[in-house]
């Protein structure tokens, strides 16, 4: 495979360009053996790398079909014909410009604030991995590592090349680092995604299929005590085993101040419904979102030095909800002390079982301490998990590759909407056809980076905007590509249809899928074994139509 260069650097605050590996700032030394090409930087002096690109040559044609992993758990991730464009079903967010983002907005959790987006068709970009998918056959693409930063994978039809980009905002180069890892793998489908996570050494999950009930897709913020008690009995008298009850946002008194609970909802304290749950049969889970503070929070009043600042030293916001919030430094003393302590009141004295950990992107919103984005979240995982000891993780809003092997269910799209027709915004937003896309489309990492949780199917009539034949396409797809299956219903209120749903979806054992891919633009066809059955499911995304 013959590669060419793009660096573009700064040396004592002047820009400089060049393509050779060897200049006389910097070396950048290859090795490529055993299927994997290493480069290493050595720097003769301080170099800060605006751009570190390596190209290869690809010849595309229209049978193949190409893979992008996005950004974080939210982003759109899915197979794509040469000749089309990203994000075909949201042409909404084609030409944005970064100077039109409003940094309380959604954008905040995607990575359109410092990766420039393609705005013609055969041209297509992903996170850490990424593969052309020829039949059954993968030419595929991975990093092995994003501890130096994260790697953006470009395959470019129009030029006939794949792009390899770091990330190295924020970083100097001062020292000898291994910059790029990464697997160039070929073969079917299974087995180079099992050779991708033997050459990482990520061990298999440790969890098992797993089905439980999460207050947020019905109550929101606005959930209760009573609510919980309502709930958590109802769940529990259905004729089939339930391993979870999650309790999600609206516990606490504001997000950030996770130890003080909104005391009008949960007059008991939150021990005591933990408390409750194990008393009916199922695992206590507890939703947060560790790294994110609001203005309304104490921690907030009490201890600005604590938030993630710009290199000008101003507080530097991550998204727009709850009206605005800050991230957390991982890196000052004083926040890992305080969220040591969340988490040993939450696991140890409260007794939860497993946290949701949300917003966790957050961290990294921008490079500080002369760390990238992926050195930041790849720390910032390692010590979720050393907060968490063995107990469950549920990842969400995380980059994905940094939570291989550190959390034990992780959301793999878009949070599910209350209505089929996709009102989205950006490639992170609420939509029922990205996290679909995304179910499908990222099913290779269920028992291989952790499992699956594709969010969850709703069942109930009341409050969803979605006749139940679109409901039997979100609960089949969840059931047959995820690993984590969660309800959001009032179960008391079920019809006998709607019960025998719920028990076939969390009894049915996983399926084996052999093929999945759009057979149209539109239509969306999975070839599946079940039970020693073959078997396929055929839809259509836009109209939500089993055919």
């Amino acid at each position: 495979m013959k590669y060419c260069f793009n660096f573009v650097y700064k040396v004592n605050s002047e820009v400089k360009r060049t393509s050779k590996p060897d200049n006389d700032d910097f070396t950048v030394e290859m090795n490529n053996e055993n299927q994997v090409v290493t480069l290493t930087v050595k720097p003769k002096t301080k170099v800060e790398f605006l751009k570190f690109e390596m190209k290869m040559p690809f010849k595309y044609n229209s049978a193949q079909r190409i893979f992008t992993n996005g950004y974080q758990s939210w982003t759109v991730s899915k197979e794509y014909h040469p000749n089309s464009k990203m994000d075909e079903f949201n042409p909404r967010i084609l030409g944005m410009e970064k100077k039109k983002f409003n940094p309380l907005g959604i954008w905040g959790a995607g990575d359109l604030t410092f990766h420039k987006y393609p705005e013609k068709p055969g041209v297509f970009y992903g996170y850490s991995y990424g593969y052309i998918r020829t039949g059954k056959e993968l030419f595929f693409l991975g990093s092995l590592s994003e501890r130096c930063g994260y790697t953006i994978i470009t395959f470019d039809c129009t030029a006939d090349c794949i792009s390899i980009e770091k990330d190295f905002e924020g970083m100097v180069f001062n020292d000898d680092k291994t910059a790029l890892s990464l697997a160039v793998l070929k073969g079917e489908y299974n087995a180079v995604f099992d050779k991708y996570f033997k050459l990482m050494n990520i061990s298999e999950p440790r969890v098992k299929r797993q089905c439980g009930y999460t207050t947020w897709y019905n109550y929101y913020s606005n959930v209760t005590e009573d609510i919980v008690a309502r709930d958590l009995e109802a769940i529990s008298n259905l004729d089939t085993k339930i391993d979870i009850f999650q309790i999600d946002d609206g516990f606490q008194r504001t997000v950030g101040d996770w130890l003080e609970t909104d005391k009008k909802k949960f007059p008991s304290g939150m021990k005591a419904v933990a408390d409750s749950i194990h008393e009916h049969g199922m695992l206590a889970g507890l939703w947060l979102a560790p790294f994110a503070v609001t203005p309304k929070s104490h921690i907030y009043k009490k201890h600005k030095d604590w938030l993630v600042r710009d290199k000008n030293g101003k507080t530097h916001y991550a998204s727009h909800n709850w009206g605005g919030f800050y991230a957390l430094d991982i890196y000052n003393d004083e926040v890992r002390a305080y969220i040591r302590k969340v988490f040993d009141t939450v696991l140890n004295t409260w007794g939860y079982d497993m946290v949701k950990l949300d917003f966790l992107y957050a961290c990294s919103i921008i490079p500080i301490h002369n760390k990238s984005r992926g050195k930041i979240m790849c720390d910032a995982m390692d010590f979720l998990r050393e907060c968490c000891g063995d107990k469950i993780i549920l990842g969400c809003g995380v980059p994905l590759a940094p939570a291989f092997g550190k959390v034990d269910f992780c959301r793999i799209g878009a949070d599910m909407g209350l209505n089929w027709k996709n009102t989205a915004i950006s490639r992170e937003d609420v939509s029922v056809q990205h996290t679909l896309m995304n179910t499908i489309f990222r099913r290779h990492l269920d028992g291989r980076a952790f499992l699956n949780d594709p969010d969850v199917f709703l069942l109930r009539d009341n409050n969803i905007n979605i006749p139940l034949s679109q409901r039997k396409i979100i609960a089949k797809v969840n059931s047959l590509c995820g690993n984590l299956l969660f309800v959001s219903d009032d179960v008391s209120i079920y019809t006998d249809e709607q019960k025998r749903i719920f028990i076939d979806m969390v009894t049915t054992p996983k399926a084996d899928i052999t093929n999945a891919e759009f057979i149209n633009k539109d239509v969306i066809k999975i070839d599946y074994c079940l039970n020693n059955q073959n078997s396929s499911f055929t839809f259509n995304l836009s109209t939500g139509e089993i055919l």
